[in-house]
């Protein structure tokens, strides 16, 4: 069987790339209200931080809804815009670190994807469907098994990201609350990390002092993992997904995958 997907899917790409070549402005032009961002953080931590490895990148999908007010106004996001590809640098808890968002609308745009990388995001989808890695059939919809880090237990997961690294990604919508599936993962095999959906991006500082705030109901956090999905409900819009890892990262660029995707 997978001898078999590993031929079709080069001949699929092929065929996707021969008909956008003559109709791609009818293949991605959608009727719906759904809007789609996708966007890179890129993170190197300054020499106070503990770590070994010193850069974590992460890939971004936000897909939600339009208002009703805006659903026949078409924003398509400008790449080119230096607005949305700002490089600052900033501090977390006393330690230094330099960002890089690539690609990030903060809300205000939508994505039209590229042929190249909408092709590589439907094959990257099935490989891993076969492997056990993905457990959505839908290549628009990434949803990821349920696991633990297993490398040592929750209690010292806690205590490690007291002096970690904590990244905000904004949810994006036009309601007073709302619903967001998510799925987060990462390469790094030697650590864990905790994802939680907070009231603000105040709780980028506050994860590591007592009165961190977070929605604490089921499926809404998850606590030690090193790939977790979830569904988190009545959001409010200054809401988003706070991704923690410990300060000992190894020495190679940990890369994390986020999707956000707005309920109906």
């Amino acid at each position: 069987m997978k001898k078999i997907l590993y031929a079709v899917i080069p001949i699929f790409v092929f065929s996707l790339i021969f008909v956008n070549a003559f109709y791609g402005h009818l293949i991605f032009v959608s009727e719906t209200q759904e809007v789609i961002n996708k966007y890179s953080v890129y993170v190197h931590l300054l020499p106070e931080w503990n770590s070994d490895s010193k850069n974590l990148i992460f890939d971004v999908t936000n897909s939600w809804h339009k208002s009703d007010k805006i659903s026949n106004t078409n924003h398509v996001f400008d790449a080119e815009s230096k607005e949305y590809n700002t490089n600052q640098l900033r501090q977390l808890n006393g330690k230094s670190y330099v960002e890089l968002k690539h690609e990030f609308s903060d809300c205000q745009e939508e994505w039209q994807p590229m042929l190249y990388r909408k092709a590589v995001d439907t094959v990257r989808h099935e490989i891993e469907y076969v492997q056990g890695q993905q457990l959505s059939t839908d290549p628009a919809t990434s949803v990821y098994p349920d696991i633990a880090n297993k490398n040592y237990d929750n209690s010292e997961q806690q205590s490690k990201i007291k002096n970690g690294y904590a990244q905000f990604f904004p949810i994006c919508t036009s309601k007073d609350a709302t619903s967001y599936d998510y799925s987060v993962k990462t390469d790094n095999k030697d650590l864990g990390f905790d994802v939680y959906f907070v009231s603000s991006d105040i709780q980028q500082e506050n994860f590591a002092k007592d009165h961190f705030d977070y929605y604490r109901e089921s499926g809404c956090y998850g606590q030690n993992k090193q790939s977790y999905s979830g569904t988190c409900n009545n959001l409010k819009e200054d809401s988003g997904l706070l991704v923690i890892f410990p300060d000992n990262l190894k020495p190679w660029t940990t890369k994390v995958t986020v999707n956000l995707y707005e309920n109906n």
